[in-house]
């Protein structure tokens, strides 16, 4: 019986010292990318104006985030003095830690996930409805108009484009017959088309705008509009309190394509008549194939930044709820019908 206890002791602190690595690398990989998404960022956008971007810190520009970075740890933490402190304190961090969190559950690879839950999408807009808290809460706390009105955009953003984001995925879910991401990806290779962007490309675009209006990117960036409302729910926010907004947006537009890719881009994976044509391309590890996906998904949030103009609040909120949620809906039925009859 003791033995038994002690197997049952090291396995379980193994188990962990596995969860502890993964979070650990993850983490780690995360951090890096968010870094450098801000550097390519500033680079794409700066090629397309016919600029050349940061050039001054290391060899163009390359040292640029960690510069930025140093200068946010060591830059004054200012707290208004009308400010509700406690709230004012957290929701940066409620912020930072709803969207660090949502990397838990997404397989980057077959095998490599921290934790491979049931219910991982619902867990992803869980966490991203959490996130929103941090946002309203900040906008609240500052005592500032500004910040005020960038929250109340915010929660009422949120409110829409999830909606439409939760039902875009229905169709999505009925296909794969899970909520589990490593099964999404793994029903995807029993088609032809080894994705379900194919057939449910309107799903795909309904997710894909609000994807940007999730993440409170251009062209829906209202709740932080510089020309309206100077920088929106985090004007009153410095140092490193301003970084963890910072950080939770990019780690949300990192989650976001995340899920695009598993969801609608196979993964890890390939479609098997690709791989039937060009039999090299299945050597080509999976962790490969889905950083390729996932770096083109956070160029399309450069791109559009650098392309299209800010949305007008009354056509941001009429988009989400007068065509993204009907055709969303659209999309359920027919991907039901379909399912039933085929």
């Amino acid at each position: 019986m003791i033995d038994i206890v002690r197997l049952h002791i090291g396995e379980l602190a193994f188990n962990i010292i596995i969860i502890l690595v993964k979070t650990a690398i993850v983490f780690g990989v995360a951090m890096l990318h968010v870094a450098y998404a801000t550097y390519f960022e500033r680079k794409v956008i700066g090629h397309m104006q016919v600029r050349l971007g940061p050039m001054r810190v290391g060899y163009h520009g390359l040292l640029q985030p960690i510069a930025d970075g140093l200068k946010a740890f060591f830059k004054e933490d200012i707290i208004p003095s009308g400010a509700d402190r406690p709230v004012f304190v957290v929701a940066p961090l409620i912020a930072m830690f709803a969207t660090i969190s949502s990397l838990s559950v997404i397989p980057f690879f077959d095998g490599f996930v921290i934790a491979d839950i049931n219910v991982g999408l619902l867990y992803i807009f869980a966490m991203s409805s959490l996130g929103a808290y941090g946002i309203v809460m900040a906008g609240w706390a500052s005592n500032s108009k500004f910040s005020f009105l960038g929250g109340l955009r915010s929660s009422a953003q949120v409110v829409s484009y999830e909606i439409a984001m939760g039902l875009s995925l229905v169709g999505v879910m009925l296909m794969a017959g899970s909520l589990n991401l490593s099964e999404i990806v793994k029903a995807q290779q029993g088609y032809w088309h080894g994705m379900f962007l194919i057939p449910q490309f309107i799903a795909f675009f309904i997710f894909t705008v609000g994807m940007f209006a999730e993440t409170n990117r251009a062209p829906f960036d209202l709740p932080e509009a510089e020309s309206e409302l100077v920088a929106g729910y985090f004007v009153e926010y410095s140092g490193m309190r301003f970084a963890f907004f910072f950080l939770a947006e990019y780690v949300g537009m990192i989650v976001m394509s995340s899920i695009s890719v598993i969801c609608f881009w196979g993964g890890w994976t390939l479609p098997l008549f690709l791989v039937n044509a060009l039999p090299f391309l299945g050597e080509i590890p999976g962790i490969v194939i889905f950083m390729l996906k996932l770096y083109f998904h956070i160029f399309l949030f450069y791109w559009v930044r650098a392309t299209l103009p800010r949305y007008r609040y009354d056509q941001l909120m009429s988009l989400g709820w007068k065509v993204l949620i009907p055709l969303a809906l659209v999309n359920i039925v027919v991907t039901s019908v379909v399912k039933f009859f085929l």
